[in-house]
């Protein structure tokens, strides 16, 4: 059985759209939402759909609300293997089954989704960005990277139980895919779509950046 993780902040109106599409393909009890100390009604929400909800009492930042969900993962259930998306629907629950598929037929210990990003409604930002990123983790681990940023990923549970991550923010996503990398784990690409609607971005550039310079240049 695969788990669903959704490390999510101050997101009570996507959550009412983002759990029930979930719903049609799993059940409630793989589904795991963690509330990085949302002060709107993010964790009443899942806690009223029935799905599994962790919560902390203050915002931490996203690698935390994952480590959170990891560990719940591999000390509470069974489950072989976690499926990550984002709250805010940008990641489709139509995708899902592809990475489901993809684990089925034993491809790869980590799978992540590859966003197109010329001809779609990707920002430009985000365009260079994941560009410039995804070749740096790429020369970093010596492993071609196609997208380095997307946080929808299907991570095994082998993968879990080998790799514990320090960072709490939004590079916490790189430094797992260095660790992995590093451990010989193999990682595999699937396309899927992406949705951009003009959604607030809890991440702080600068900040951001000067966090990933520093994962992508310390010695693991």
């Amino acid at each position: 059985m695969t788990a669903i993780l959704i490390p999510a902040y101050n997101a009570e109106t996507t959550l009412k759209v983002l759990l029930p599409k979930l719903l049609s393909y799993v059940k409630s009890s793989q589904i795991i939402v963690v509330d990085d100390g949302s002060s709107d009604g993010t964790f009443t929400i899942a806690k009223a759909m029935g799905v599994t909800s962790l919560r902390h009492e203050r915002n931490k930042g996203k690698g935390a609300a994952l480590k959170t969900g990891f560990a719940f993962v591999t000390t509470s259930t069974q489950c072989d293997a976690v499926v990550t998306l984002d709250a805010d629907l940008q990641h489709r629950p139509e995708d899902l089954p592809a990475f489901l598929d993809a684990r089925k037929r034993a491809e790869a210990n980590i799978i992540i989704g590859y966003r197109a990003r010329i001809g779609t409604a990707m920002p430009v930002s985000r365009i260079l960005s994941n560009s410039i990123t995804s070749a740096l983790v790429s020369a970093r681990t010596g492993v071609f990277i196609k997208d380095s940023q997307c946080g929808y990923r299907l991570v095994g549970r082998e993968v879990l139980e080998a790799i514990t991550i320090g960072s709490t923010g939004y590079e916490a996503e790189t430094e797992f895919l260095i660790k992995a990398a590093r451990k010989g784990f193999s990682i595999k690409f699937i396309p899927i779509q992406t949705v951009y609607n003009g959604e607030r971005s809890y991440m702080t550039h600068w900040h951001t950046t000067k966090r990933f310079i520093q994962v992508l240049m310390k010695e693991y």
